[in-house]
C-alpha cells in the first residue's frame, strides 16, 4: 500500500522534507557551552560561539555518535565524512560561516518506511551547527516591518542533524506521516526530544507541482514549519499556489517562503539561493572523521527497538490492528511497555491497550499504577465481577491511589455482579415500560436498542453489564 497522490487541476505535487533536529548533547557541537534550551539569552557562550579571533573548533563525540544513532536507525551507510564552511552573512551567524557538512556527509542513502505502507528515501543526514536565534521587534514579528531586533547567541554551535529526504512525498498525509514517524524514532533512540514546540525539531518543505509524466517542476521551500499539522496545510497551500500560477500563465520562481500559521498562507522570504551562493569548502580546522567498522557495529547494538517493530509487537501482544489508534497511541507515549508488563502479570491484552490509551493520557509516560494492580482490575472486569463502566470507574479511583486495591474500592463503591434472574427481570420491564423502542428494536432500528440498555442501566443504578443486556434482548428479539 503507498499514499494516494495529490491532485488538484490535473497537477500532482512533488515534496522533499529537509529535517533540522537538535541533539540532545551536553555541549555544543564545537565548544565546552553548555546545549540548554530556556536559559536566559546570551548566558551559554564563549569565544567559539561568538567566532572570535583564535578560537577553534574542537568536535564533540556524543553529537558524531548520536548523529550514526539517527543514520543506522534510518538505514543509511555511515560513512567517513568532511566538515565543510557554508559561508553567509546574517547577524544569527557571527563569523559569517557555519560549519556544515556538503559533499561528503556522515549518512548518506537510507529509507523511511511509514505506518501506511509507503515508503520515503532518505538522501543524507548530515551534521552541522545551529545557528543564533533573532527575535524582530514591532510589527508581525517578522523581519520587514519591525522596529528592531535581538539576538541570543545560546543555540548557535548547538548540534543539528539535517535528514533530507528525496522527493518521493506526493501529499500533505505523507508528509505528516514521515514528519511523525521521523520524530517518534529520533525520541526513541535517544538522539534528541524532537519538540517541535521549542526548535529543537524543525521542517523545512520543498514542493513542487507537475502533471503526471512531466519533468519535475520548480520547487519553493517552506521554512521552519512548527507542527506536524502546520506542515500538512502549507504544503497544501504552497501546491494549490503554484498550481493556480500555473494555469494563468504564469511560472514559479525559486523561491524561500514563510508559513503564515494565522492567515493561513506562505509569504516570500528571499529568492532562493544554490549550492554556489554559500562558496562551500573544506573546513581547514577540522580533520575529516572516519568511524570504523567496530565503532559502527557498536552503535547499531545499543539501538533499542524502534516504533514500527514495537508497534508489530504490541499488536500481535494485543489483537489490535498495528495501525489502529490505540497502539498507535501508546507507542507514540512510550507506554507500550507497560502494556506488555499488564499482559505479563495476567491482564488480557485487548482491555489492558484500550484502558491505558484511555486512562493514562495524562498521567505521563511511565504510569504509576502498579501494571499487577491494572492486570488484577482487568481479570474482575473479564471476569463478570465489574462492567466495563465500573471498571472504568475502579481504574479512576486507582490512578489517585496506586497503592490501592481494585477488590476493596469496588466492594466500597458497592459493585456487585448482577444476579442474572434479577438482570431479566430488568430487561423485561424495560420493555414493558417502552413498548414503541420494543417494537423499533425488533424492527431492526439501532438506535432503539440504546433507548432499552440505558432503561436497564438507569435500573440498575449502573451495575448491569451492557453487552449481557444487549445479549438479552437479541434472545428476546422474535425471529
Amino acid at each position: 500500500m503507498s499514499a494516494a497522490p495529490w491532485m488538484h487541476e490535473g497537477f500532482e505535487m512533488v515534496v522533499g522534507l529537509e529535517v533540522h533536529v537538535e541533539l540532545a548533547t551536553a555541549t555544543k557541537l564545537f565548544s565546552g557551552s553548555p546545549n540548554r534550551f530556556g536559559d536566559e539569552p546570551n548566558t551559554n557562550i564563549d569565544p567559539v560561539t561568538l567566532g572570535l579571533p583564535g578560537a577553534l573548533p574542537v568536535l564533540n563525540r556524543q553529537a558524531v555518535e548520536l548523529a550514526m544513532r539517527i543514520g543506522l536507525a534510518l538505514g543509511c551507510t555511515v560513512q567517513e565524512c568532511v566538515f565543510a564552511r557554508k559561508n553567509y552573512f546574517y547577524p544569527d551567524m557571527p563569523k559569517a560561516y557555519q560549519i556544515s557538512q556538503y559533499d561528503r556527509p556522515l549518512n548518506v542513502d537510507g529509507r523511511l518506511d511509514l505506518p501506511d505502507g509507503s515508503s520515503v528515501g532518505v538522501e543524507r543526514a548530515h551534521l552541522e551547527e545551529d545557528t543564533g536565534k533573532s527575535t524582530h521587534i514591532g510589527g508581525s514579528g517578522r523581519i520587514h516591518g519591525s522596529e528592531g531586533s535581538l539576538i541570543d547567541f545560546n543555540r548557535a554551535g548547538v548540534p543539528l542533524v539535517e535528514i533530507v529526504s528525496r522527493p518521493d512525498i506526493s501529499s500533505p498525509d505523507q508528509a505528516r506521516l514521515y514528519a511523525a514517524e521521523l520524530r517518534a524514532i529520533l525520541v526513541a533512540v535517544g538522539a534528541s526530544d524532537a519538540r517541535m514546540e521549542e526548535g529543537s525539531m524543525r521542517v523545512d518543505a520543498n514542493v513542487s507541482v507537475r502533471r503526471p509524466g512531466e519533468p519535475l517542476g520548480t520547487r519553493c521551500e517552506i521554512k521552519n514549519v512548527n507542527s506536524v499539522r502546520s506542515l500538512g496545510r502549507a504544503i497544501d497551500y504552497e501546491a494549490r499556489r503554484q498550481v493556480a500560477l500555473i494555469t494563468a500563465g504564469e511560472s514559479i520562481r525559486q523561491e524561500t517562503r514563510h508559513w503564515d500559521e494565522a492567515d493561513g498562507r506562505t509569504h516570500t522570504l528571499r529568492t532562493k539561493e544554490d549550492a554556489d551562493d554559500y562558496r562551500y569548502f573544506p573546513e581547514p580546522d577540522l580533520v575529516p572523521v572516519c568511524p570504523d567498522a567496530a565503532w559502527i557495529d557498536a552503535v547499531r547494538a545499543s539501538l533499542p527497538p524502534l516504533p514500527a517493530q514495537r508497534r508489530q509487537q504490541l499488536a500481535e501482544a494485543t489483537g489490535q490492528a498495528i495501525d489502529g489508534e490505540a497502539v498507535m497511541t501508546i507507542v507514540e507515549r512510550g507506554q507500550d511497555a507497560y502494556v506488555h508488563a499488564v499482559i505479563a502479570a495476567g491482564g488480557a491484552g485487548e482491555r489492558a491497550v484500550i484502558h491505558v490509551k484511555e486512562a493514562f493520557a495524562e498521567a505521563g509516560i511511565d504510569p504509576a499504577l502498579p501494571a499487577a494492580t491494572l492486570a488484577s482490575l482487568i481479570a474482575m472486569e473479564t471476569g463478570g465481577q465489574l462492567t466495563a463502566t465500573q471498571a472504568k470507574t475502579v481504574l479512576a479511583d486507582l490512578i489517585a491511589q496506586p497503592n490501592g486495591d481494585p477488590v476493596a474500592i469496588a466492594a466500597e463503591r458497592g459493585f456487585e455482579a448482577m444476579a442474572s434472574d434479577e438482570l431479566e427481570a430488568m430487561v423485561d420491564a424495560a420493555i414493558a415500560a417502552d413498548p414503541d423502542a420494543w417494537e423499533k428494536f425488533c424492527a431492526g432500528e439501532g438506535k432503539a436498542m440504546g433507548a432499552l440498555v440505558g432503561h436497564v442501566m438507569k435500573a440498575s443504578r449502573g451495575q448491569a453489564d451492557g453487552k449481557v443486556v444487549t445479549a438479552l434482548l437479541q434472545a428476546r428479539r422474535p425471529t
